[in-house]
């Protein structure tokens, strides 16, 4: 196993970054660290977590030393914070492309996928009221296909799966704090942050299930409007719009992307 080697001092967000060996949580930590006045910009980063989690309550586990699993405390102003589960895909996919010879896409709302497949989860756990967030990012960067869970190999992969080479740990932290830096500071601009969200959504013009209460429903999505909700019609004709939640994709016999 390769430790990501310390980082003292001020890193691209602008904050210290804490590397830690084993964590129950890394957003956990972090939002400790938010309600104890860190700055803006801290990042967590962990070998192993004990506790790590996904959206809808999922857990997110990756092998030590080959996957990033970091939490950055961001600070905002309250207008930052529609745009922000928009932005951090982005720069999740931007990254991996920096290192790596892949072509990511995103399912909404902010998984990161390459060749139809998942590579990146990320968690926000935003307090617009206290003017902070914590974005959560797991990374499959080094792993190889006999590392992940049996469970996942029809569902996931990495950096090193996809490409077929070796993806470096350090080069792919710099590239994903440095890009996570650039989208943040254009939270200014939404519509451009929508517009780059456009352009790697994977689900336009698919068909995708999802759950309204009890009741499962399908429809094929028709890409997000201004405000980052997913626009779908149903078999009826009927315009759906999504602001939160998890969709499927209705992926044919034998698919896969």
């Amino acid at each position: 196993m390769h430790s990501l080697r310390p980082r003292p001092g001020t890193g691209p967000l602008g904050g210290p970054l804490v590397h830690l060996d084993l964590v129950g949580s890394t957003n956990d930590h972090a939002r400790e660290l938010a309600l104890a006045g860190a700055p803006h910009g801290t990042v967590v980063a962990a070998e192993r977590q004990t506790a790590g989690r996904g959206r809808q309550g999922r857990t997110w586990s990756a092998p030590a030393g080959r996957a990033l699993t970091l939490s950055a405390l961001v600070r905002l102003p309250a207008a930052a914070f529609e745009p922000l589960p928009l932005a951090v895909p982005i720069a999740v996919a931007e990254a991996c492309e920096a290192v790596s010879p892949v072509k990511c896409r995103i399912k909404w709302p902010n998984d990161v996928w390459v060749e139809g497949l998942k590579v990146s989860g990320v968690l926000i756990e935003a307090r617009p009221q206290d003017g902070w967030a914590v974005i959560g990012i797991g990374l499959n960067v080094d792993t190889a296909l006999d590392e992940l869970a049996d469970d996942l190999r029809q569902t996931a992969s990495s950096l090193r799966i996809a490409s077929g080479a070796p993806v470096d740990r350090e080069a792919a932290l710099d590239e994903l704090l440095a890009r996570l830096a650039v989208w943040i500071a254009r939270l200014g601009d939404p519509g451009r942050v929508v517009e780059a969200f456009r352009e790697r959504d994977v689900l336009q013009g698919r068909r995708i299930a999802w759950s309204s209460g009890q009741v499962r429903q399908e429809g094929e999505a028709r890409g997000i409007d201004d405000d980052g909700a997913l626009v779908v019609f149903t078999d009826a004709g009927e315009r759906v719009r999504l602001d939160a939640g998890e969709v499927h994709l209705v992926r044919p016999a034998g698919a896969r992307g």
